[in-house]
């Protein structure tokens, strides 16, 4: 099997897909990427479905899915296209399906495309191992054909596009049989129903591979690509999307990891971004992303890759030696850029997690705390904390009065006299370097590479140095560092993630290290702290803080989500490492907080079902009660710890 996935590793080039119109809004082929979002209205409200759809139409959405979990609110999305219309919105709808295949048959006769989810259109969850011969496995894909053929007719006949959605959370019990938990299981529970639809020379598909997962979703887009040009299958578009981001920070950091790199990739005919927001506010997030790809269009040239040892399918840490606390199975390093401040104070050090006690004369450190903190010709006045190290440019670390504790960044290696005897920093730019590089790692063994690169396809540009590193068998750990001016605080955390997290996705990385170009305040200063450890934490190399899997809002919610993961989040971000799924149904629910160590699901107007991974816990709980029952089981497993009482 070949590892292709995309037009080239080292030149910006998009997929070339068929061309596939929903409705009067072609995707695909040489149209631009298309931003979409999904109502979080209930569906059987007209008037409130409508005026969001208006919102969202406004706010830049191309599509507007609308769920239709059973025939009664696929009938009435007639009602909602009609009042659409009629105020002059020709938006694309898209009916949003799972496990009823009645409700797809209508909604494929009104609107312009249905969504359908492989794991539960044709089959029920029930978390059991079954053991198939290859004959009873083809007999269960004859009685899939039998339960989607209708909807493929009725499509097919009213010219309805159609969505195959895998969800990495619910893939069907056959699938996870055969295939496991794994990129292949998703990609295949997708090709069974593409081939289905080719055998029928129906060909209006879109498809998505889905995770809450940035990294198992990457590998899975790019093997689905993989598989279907090794099938002879068509180059169908593809509908980018991490499920359950979350919300504020965390859920741009983590959409910008999975979806950015696949559109860094080329990959990509559709955005969604989920974010447990109004769905109003998704669009111009997805809009940055898609944005920044004009910046890489006409990029300056970097050398093609002839042998990449790299799989782009299966994650696999880069192997690196260990340099002080850089490199082997440390976990990344962040290294905090104050080299543009003329003075740095005791207070500054907040920002990075570092926090003077003076009541105690002692300092504390939270889950952001930085491990290193770059100061360029500018050292830091005072004694740092313990777990903080100082990084100088390296003629100001050759007249410091403490070369022990201070360690050099060496710009120019001609100009090097004298090393550090544990650890020193060399900065290397990808785009134009000297390859005496090479020969200096091979007999320098505590030198740590800072790899940087000015030019708008940087990831390329550096995952390319790192490539040829491998191909040397050069094992030396590397620090990724990306510089950004001024910007908004969405732009940041999407360029940074985008940038840093394709190549954290690779393997490659065993630092970050985020560099403004020009002065930043204390609060920006905190922001870059905060979006390196949140890039880390996306990619799944450094865990810091709670992960929350949280969907966003639709019309199958059963309460606030928003409101509840607030809730949720204050009695619980403390517990570092631990992973909770908020769901607002069941669709969602056991199926997508497979990633998940516990779960809140809503199962009924004001009743919540607790989860311990995929396993139910207590059914029907009262919402009032749920969250101190969740915090009991959390308990209960040796998970909780107290929240600190000093605030550092």
């Amino acid at each position: 099997m070949t590892h292709k996935y995309c037009n080239s590793l080292t030149e910006y080039s998009r997929r070339k897909t068929r061309e596939v119109f929903i409705g009067d809004v072609p995707m695909g082929g040489d149209n631009p990427i298309r931003v979409q979002s999904m109502t979080t209205v209930d569906t059987m409200d007209t008037t409130g479905s409508v005026e969001q759809t208006l919102r969202m139409v406004e706010s830049g959405c191309e599509y507007v899915r609308i769920t239709a979990p059973s025939i009664k609110e696929a009938q009435n999305l007639e009602n909602i296209k009609n009042e659409l219309r009629k105020r002059g919105c020709d938006v694309p709808l898209v009916a949003d399906i799972h496990f009823t295949p009645n409700a797809a048959e209508l909604a494929a006769t009104i609107v312009e495309k249905v969504r359908v989810n492989p794991g539960n259109y044709a089959d029920k969850k029930k978390f059991e191992q079954i053991e198939y011969s290859d004959h009873a496995y083809a007999d269960e894909l004859k009685r899939i054909e039998e339960k989607f053929a209708p909807l493929v007719k009725i499509c097919k006949a009213n010219k309805t596009a159609m969505r195959i959605g895998t969800n990495h959370g619910s893939l069907s019990d056959r699938i996870m049989s055969r295939y496991g938990d794994t990129a292949l299981g998703m990609v295949e529970s997708a090709l069974e129903f593409i081939r289905i639809c080719e055998a029928m020379d129906y060909k209006d598909l879109v498809i998505s591979m889905k995770s809450s997962n940035p990294q198992v979703m990457v590998q899975a887009y790019r093997l689905l690509v993989n598989k279907l040009d090794e099938e002879g299958l068509e180059p169908y578009p593809l509908h980018l999307g991490v499920t359950e981001a979350g919300e504020a920070e965390d859920g741009r950091i983590k959409s910008a990891v999975g979806i950015g790199t696949l559109l860094a990739d080329g990959l990509g005919d559709t955005v969604r971004v989920s974010l447990t927001e109004e769905p109003e506010v998704e669009a111009p997030v997805a809009q940055i992303m898609v944005d920044r790809l004009k910046h890489k269009l006409n990029h300056e040239p970097i050398n093609p890759v002839s042998d990449n040892p790299i799989n782009p399918f299966e994650y696999h840490r880069r192997a690196t030696y260990e340099v002080l606390n850089f490199g082997n199975e440390n976990v990344p390093r962040v290294i905090a850029d104050f080299s543009k401040l003329e003075q740095i104070d005791v207070k500054d050090l907040k920002s990075i997690g570092h926090s003077y006690l003076p009541e105690l004369d002692k300092w504390g450190m939270n889950d952001l705390g930085a491990d290193y903190i770059y100061t360029g010709s500018n050292p830091v006045e005072f004694m740092l904390p313990n777990g903080l190290k100082e990084v100088l440019d390296y003629e100001k670390w050759q007249s410091s009065s403490d070369q022990t504790n201070r360690f050099p960044l060496i710009a120019d290696l001609q100009e090097v006299e004298a090393l550090h005897e544990k650890l020193n920093f060399v900065l290397i730019d990808t785009d134009n370097y000297n390859q005496t590089i090479f020969g200096f790692v091979r007999k320098t063994l505590n030198t740590v590479l800072i790899l940087h690169s000015e030019q708008s396809h940087s990831s390329s540009s550096i995952r390319r140095f790192v490539i040829e590193l491998m191909n040397q068998n050069i094992d030396v750990p590397v620090v990724l560092r990306q510089s950004y001016p001024d910007l908004s605080e969405d732009e940041f955390m999407i360029y940074a993630a985008t940038d840093a997290g394709a190549l954290y996705i690779d393997g490659i990385g065993d630092g970050i290290m985020l560099t403004p170009e020009n002065v930043l305040s204390i609060d920006q200063l905190k922001l870059y702290n905060n979006t390196a450890f949140g890039i880390l934490q996306a990619a799944r190399t450094r865990i810091t803080k709670t992960e929350y899997i949280s969907c966003p809002s639709c019309g199958r919610t059963l309460f606030d989500l928003q409101e509840t993961t607030a809730m949720i989040r204050k009695r619980t971000d403390h517990l570092k490492g631990v992973k909770i799924g908020i769901m607002g149904c069941i669709v969602n629910g056991p199926g997508e907080m497979a990633d998940a160590d516990f779960g809140y699901v809503g199962s009924g107007k004001g009743k919540i079902t607790l989860y311990k991974g995929q396993e139910v816990v207590k059914r029907g709980v009262p919402s009032e009660q749920a969250l101190d029952q969740l915090i009991e089981l959390i308990k209960e497993h040796g998970r909780w710890v107290e929240p600190e009482g000093v605030e550092v």
